[in-house]
């Protein structure tokens, strides 16, 4: 997060939790004399997920809280998410909440010469991710990572099919069901 998104998630952050949510992140891109502020919430209550009644409930909230504080000098647009199946990762501790999934990641400065990839999330280390990218580890910085986005896997979520298996060029394997006609 930005130094302006750090404080307002600071600011908006109690109000959030009083409401029995969780403030994941904020992000706040400013456009001209306009910017977008981005709230994501989530449910401390893993049997259900956040519901356009959180939504509606964070935003009025928020917006009172932001009227008063005026952390923002410029028009901005409020939004609040739920955090969707390409979850966000804002802090070192849902980097670890993750372990061992793929995120992609857009790096403020390059790290073995790259600002942008897909890596599995090893550990981390205070404010350290550990990553495993093309078969071999690297850290980042917690504070050089500008962007990171869970990368939902489909087929176990039940949103794609499986892939079938290919022996060599692309051919089904001898044996494989789908040769039986």
């Amino acid at each position: 997060m930005t130094g302006k998104a750090t404080e307002i998630s600071n600011l908006l952050a109690p109000t959030v939790e009083g409401l029995g949510l969780e403030l994941l992140g904020v992000e706040f891109a400013p456009t001209g004399n306009s910017a977008l502020l981005r709230l994501y919430i989530d449910v401390a209550d893993a049997s259900r997920h956040v519901a356009i009644e959180d939504c509606e409930a964070v935003s009025r909230e928020v917006a009172a809280v932001l009227d008063v504080e005026d952390p923002i000098s410029s028009q901005y647009t409020l939004e609040v998410s739920s955090p969707g199946i390409d979850r966000p990762l804002f802090t070192p501790a849902q980097f670890a909440r993750f372990t061992g999934e793929q995120a992609k990641l857009n790096l403020r400065l390059p790290v073995d010469g790259r600002r942008r990839f897909q890596a599995r999330i090893v550990r981390v280390e205070g404010d350290t991710i550990v990553l495993s990218f093309d078969g071999r580890e690297m850290q980042v910085a917690h504070e050089n990572i500008e962007k990171a986005r869970l990368v939902p896997d489909l087929v176990a979520l039940g949103l794609a099919a499986q892939p079938k298996p290919t022996g060599p060029r692309g051919k089904r394997k001898a044996g494989d069901e789908s040769d039986n006609p």
